[in-house]
């Protein structure tokens, strides 16, 4: 294919490197003015984060008085975010966590966090040998858990954390002699384990956190005095050392393995200023104005630089930071190459080449496109791809326009591809712009995630920016526009010179009815930055009380938040309140702030009946509420052990009754009073327990036992009405199975409940003998009937026929078997003679 001259304007910058080729694009011209990068210590984040600068105090010269260090914060294209005037330690390591926190190591081992605006966060320190000792170098490193970090001390020992979130100390394992500064140093994360490898000289040796160390041996083909510098790859699979001869060895960063890529002599013996890989595809060495860059081949490429520079280690690549500019040094993804080669006879190229000439008119078009009729699908998905691995918009486009014409020609074209790559190319385009300087490569955008860039962008109070994004890729609600509302809402509340009305009626404005937007978390913020009078506005409105009345509480608004409780209908809810006012308050001004609130003082009320009696007499007492006073002693007198501890607090019960007007409670107390003094007389003659049995009980247990004259004076004492007491006395006879003296006391007089209930009885407890004696004395009506209880069918069939009753007749013949013929038959006899009667 003619490459024409676009391609070659593409692949302008290409060099080759072995069999692959590297470009070092230009992504930015840093908006900063006046920096010149060799007087500060620089330190940026990964995936095209923030830089921070500080003085270096190496190279400061000296004048006279008290000069505080100041640490500016940028963004990738130079834009001032914020700057820290330093009032603390002195500085040894500045690093970014993976949540783009400002991560400030100190001498003494303090770490103190910030945020990309210069607020302070939080700090914690590294032990106190760190403080004692000193720390004279740290590294910062990407952990299974999060965010790590190694300290040295000047006694040579390293500590490490492997989340800066929930510091953690361990000491790694001491060297052996090592009394003097290492040579070099680094962590290598790997295996959800963070070891470090130091070289000691031409020693080298794998620390860990269990006190273990082993001795590593590089397989290095000539003799070595010292490793001066070495550096891991983004994903810590690849290990570089540079020796003090100037050879620079690539390898597995398993030293175990003794995998070696290649060796490679740079000639140079001085120590690099910077050594860092670029990507996993080559390793990039810095020294005064000029970059090497070798790869796992032996080849190399040298670029020279005019200025200072600073390299950022990626996932796909290398950012290199000068005074004047930001490059990205990378490998040319093999898509990439597939269609701008030159020469490159790829379907890809053709179908780039074909839409370009469609594009001038020409019939050139339909000749590339018939070349790669076949494969017209892989040419379409190379076009897609490459444009997701370019930064220039315009080159983007092309690619795009040609993907977009190779499509028309297919007829089964999943759109999904091209859509998607549409949709996360805009996205980048907007993040990469100058103004918002996030320079994301499709690769790291993958890896880091659309959420995370999402939060990224909140992070930075891009509110507007993030929005757009969310509503342009469709994201639910709550994971998109809500969050990054309630996140402006967080900072727009902390704007302390607006005032809170404008500020409250400016959110509710914005946000309204959002779903999963709660405004507590706002009044929280508000509240944090001492602002309650507008945290009381927001929490009007929010709907749910649970949120509202805990943040009242905290700001001191308790009445508020018992009213609000109260209006909930949440008992919970009231309950706290309740509970955190009377811790609180006095006793009198408690009860004067729930006595207002019924519903809060009718719950207070309720849990004193369950957790504390005292206070609930002392209550109604305030009250004179005499009925519920009364109420209580009786609850109150059975928890007593003492007898005549329950029998004063039934007396004080009857008085309370009294003074309520309550003269039939009054009564059943005094009577309650009587039988426990009753039942203490049984215990003493008898020997047997009776206390707290009901009446009833009472006189059941006396029968059973055989104590009737007993049973008969406890009867009289209390009056029990005599159709009751012969209903106790027959069940407990039948219960303590005293049949005769169950047959007497139906003769000794005529039964006021009928003679049913003793047949009952007798059955209850399968005395069918002693049920038959009852039958006889039951009235002519319920005798059929009874001795169908009984089982008697011949008797019961007897008695029907004598009773010439048809109706029960048929209930007899109902309860016939197979087993009962005869009498079936004599019964059917028998209602046929009263049938022809009629």
């Amino acid at each position: 294919v003619g490459g024409g001259s676009k391609m070659a304007h593409v692949t302008g910058d290409w060099n080759p490197l072995g069999q692959v080729f590297f470009r070092k694009q230009e992504i930015y011209s840093m908006g900063w003015r006046d920096i010149d990068l060799d007087k500060f210590v620089v330190a940026a984040a990964p995936y095209g984060g923030p830089i921070a600068l500080i003085r270096d105090e190496t190279k400061l010269v000296r004048v006279q008085g008290s000069i505080r260090p100041v640490i500016y914060i940028y963004t990738s294209s130079g834009r001032e975010i914020s700057s820290i005037r330093w009032n603390s330690g002195h500085v040894i390591h500045l690093g970014w966590s993976c949540s783009e926190e400002l991560l400030c190591v100190q001498e003494d081992g303090s770490v103190l966090v910030y945020d990309i605006f210069g607020q302070f966060k939080r700090t914690f320190s590294m032990g106190t040998e760190a403080k004692e000792m000193k720390v004279r170098d740290c590294r910062i490193f990407n952990s299974h858990q999060g965010t790590g970090l190694a300290v040295m001390t000047s006694s040579y020992r390293i500590f490490m954390v492997n989340n800066v979130d929930e510091p953690r100390i361990r000491r790694m394992a001491d060297v052996p002699g090592l009394d003097a500064p290492p040579s070099s140093w680094v962590v290598i994360s790997q295996d959800r384990q963070s070891r470090v490898l130091l070289a000691r000289e031409k020693d080298l040796y794998l620390l860990d956190h269990g006190g273990q160390y082993s001795r590593q041996l590089a397989p290095v083909s000539q003799q070595v005095a010292a490793y001066t510098e070495m550096a891991v790859s983004f994903n810590n699979k690849y290990l570089a050392l540079f020796t003090n001869t100037g050879l620079l060895w690539i390898g597995s960063s398993d030293l175990e393995s003794q995998r070696v890529y290649c060796e490679f002599d740079t000639k140079c013996p001085q120590r690099p200023k910077q050594l860092a890989w670029c990507g996993t595809g080559a390793i990039v060495g810095y020294w005064e104005n000029i970059l090497l860059m070798v790869g796992p081949e032996k080849d190399y490429v040298k670029y020279n630089v005019d200025s200072t520079v600073h390299l950022v280690p990626e996932l796909d690549g290398l950012r290199i930071l000068s005074n004047y500019s930001h490059e990205f040094l990378h490998k040319v993804p093999s898509v990439v190459e597939c269609v701008f080669k030159i020469g490159s006879i790829e379907p890809g190229a053709m179908l780039y080449e074909a839409s370009r000439e469609f594009q001038n008119g020409s019939p050139k078009a339909d000749e590339y496109v018939r070349m790669i009729q076949d494969r017209l699908q892989v040419a379409v998905d190379q076009c897609i791809q490459a444009a997701g691995c370019e930064h220039e918009p315009t080159t983007q486009r092309m690619l795009l326009r040609a993907a977009s014409f190779g499509k028309c020609f297919l007829e089964y074209m999943n759109p999904e591809p091209f859509v998607r790559m549409c949709r996360t190319l805009r996205v980048l385009n907007s993040v990469r712009d100058f103004t918002i300087g996030i320079p994301l490569s499709c690769a790291q955008l993958e890896q880091l995630s659309m959420q995370v860039l999402i939060d990224r962008l909140i992070l930075r109070r891009q509110y507007p920016l993030a929005i757009r994004i969310c509503q342009y890729l469709k994201m639910p609600e709550a994971e998109g526009v809500s969050r990054i509302l309630a996140h402006w809402a967080c900072y727009k509340v902390q704007q302390t010179h607006v005032d809170d009305e404008l500020i409250a009626r400016s959110i509710n404005e914005k946000l309204r009815d959002t779903p999963g937007i709660s405004y507590s978390e706002i009044a929280a913020k508000a509240a944090e930055c001492g602002r309650t009078e507008l945290a009381i506005r927001l929490l009007e409105y929010e709907p749910k009380s649970a949120e509202q009345v805990p943040l009242l509480m905290k700001m001191g608004r308790d009445q508020l938040a018992l009213a609000k409780a109260v209006d909930s209908g949440d008992t919970d809810l009231v309950y706290t309140v309740v509970m955190h006012l009377k811790e609180k308050l006095t006793l009198g001004d408690f009860l004067m702030t729930i006595r207002n609130l019924p519903t809060a003082q009718s719950l207070y009320l309720q849990y004193c009946k369950e957790q504390n009696r005292e206070m609930l007499q002392d209550l109604y007492y305030q009250e004179d509420n005499f009925q519920e006073s009364a109420n209580c002693k009786v609850v109150d007198s059975y928890q007593e052990s003492r007898m005549d501890e329950r029998m004063r607090a039934l007396q004080q019960a009857q008085e309370s009754y009294t003074k309520a007007r309550n003269e039939f409670a009054a009564k059943v107390t005094e009577e309650q009073v009587r039988l426990l003094k009753y039942q203490l007389r049984l215990e003493e003659e008898l020997k047997r327990p009776y206390l707290d049995l009901s009446l009833h009980d009472t006189i059941s247990q006396l029968t059973t036992e055989g104590e009737h004259k007993l049973a008969e004076s406890l009867r009289k004492e209390f009056k029990v009405p005599d159709k009751r007491f012969w209903w106790l006395k027959i069940q407990a006879l039948a219960e303590g199975s005293h049949w005769a003296e169950l047959d007497r006391f139906s003769k000794s007089k005529k039964s006021p409940i009928g003679y049913e209930p003793f047949i009952e009885v007798c059955l209850k407890y399968q005395n069918r003998y002693e049920a038959n004696k009852y039958v006889g004395k039951i009235a002519d009506a319920g005798k059929v009937k009874a001795y169908l209880k009984i089982g008697n069918l011949e008797q019961a069939a007897e008695t029907a026929i004598a009773q010439r009753n048809e109706e029960e007749l048929n209930l007899v013949l109902s309860k016939c078997t197979s087993s009962h013929r005869v009498l079936a038959e004599k019964i059917n006899t028998m209602k046929a003679q009263i049938s022809s009667k009629r």
